[in-house]
């Protein structure tokens, strides 16, 4: 399996980060999670092109994990391609149904599949994924394909998730802010690695960087260290992680 962060940010992208998307690819198959604003050029500079992205799945519809939806359609539809599958929690189709609402000319321009899930086990794309329910302001769900990796989704680090993702090869886990910030519905360092105490996890990549944590990487990774032993890291857009 390849996995592929195509945006590594969150809703303040930065030059080096945009939203969140990561391109999930095996014997010839490949699956799009969330699709924010510059991932239709990630897509591009990857080498792997929306030409080849038939099926999106989404974690959430908070903006920076859908912006590019749109785009995404109509650059297929102007490359010749004829159809996009859109997986997600419930409201996926109503997100769509309105989005096309909006902008109607789109409309009927390609075969729109929308699929809606719930936390369990279902098969998108050829794989087979197991979802489960995090802790942010909106329904999100985080996904599992098998022992290689698991994607938190946005939320808050918790014993549920943590359990969830035990096992994994690689983890991508939200570690928005470090830990001088107040927030909610997202972790920071010294939650995360509290939450991560005592897991089996062969690696964790931190994602949905927030531009506050620029500067403070060193920072962030003493602070989950604190409680977690497991080796962290950070992801970088366009960084592919090969998973035996």
């Amino acid at each position: 399996m390849r996995v592929t962060f195509l945006g590594s940010g969150s809703a303040m992208p930065t030059g080096e980060r945009f939203q969140t998307g990561i391109l999930v690819q095996e014997d010839g198959r490949t699956l799009l999670v969330d699709c924010g604003s510059g991932v239709l050029h990630r897509l591009q500079q990857s080498g792997v092109g929306y030409e080849n992205v038939s099926t999106v799945l989404l974690t959430h519809h908070h903006l920076d994990h859908v912006a590019d939806l749109l785009p995404l359609m109509k650059a297929r539809w102007l490359a010749g391609e004829d159809h996009l599958e859109v997986v997600g929690p419930q409201g996926t189709k109503s997100l769509l149904d309105d989005l096309l609402d909006v902008h109607e000319y789109m409309q009927d321009k390609l075969d729109l599949r929308v699929r809606e899930v719930v936390a369990g086990e279902f098969s998108v794309a050829g794989f087979d994924v197991s979802a489960y329910e995090t802790r942010h302001s909106l329904p999100c769900l985080a996904y599992r394909f098998g022992d290689l990796f698991t994607y938190s989704g946005d939320s808050e680090a918790f014993a549920g998730l943590a359990n969830f993702a035990d096992g994994s090869a690689i983890l991508a886990h939200d570690c928005s802010f470090p830990d001088d910030v107040d927030v909610s519905n997202h972790p920071t360092p010294k939650t995360l690695g509290e939450a991560l105490a005592g897991t089996e996890i062969g690696r964790v990549y931190l994602t949905h960087l927030y531009p506050h944590t620029d500067g403070r990487h060193d920072e962030m990774l003493e602070s989950i260290g604190a409680h977690y032993d497991g080796d962290v890291r950070f992801a970088e857009d366009l960084k592919t992680i090969t998973i035996e």
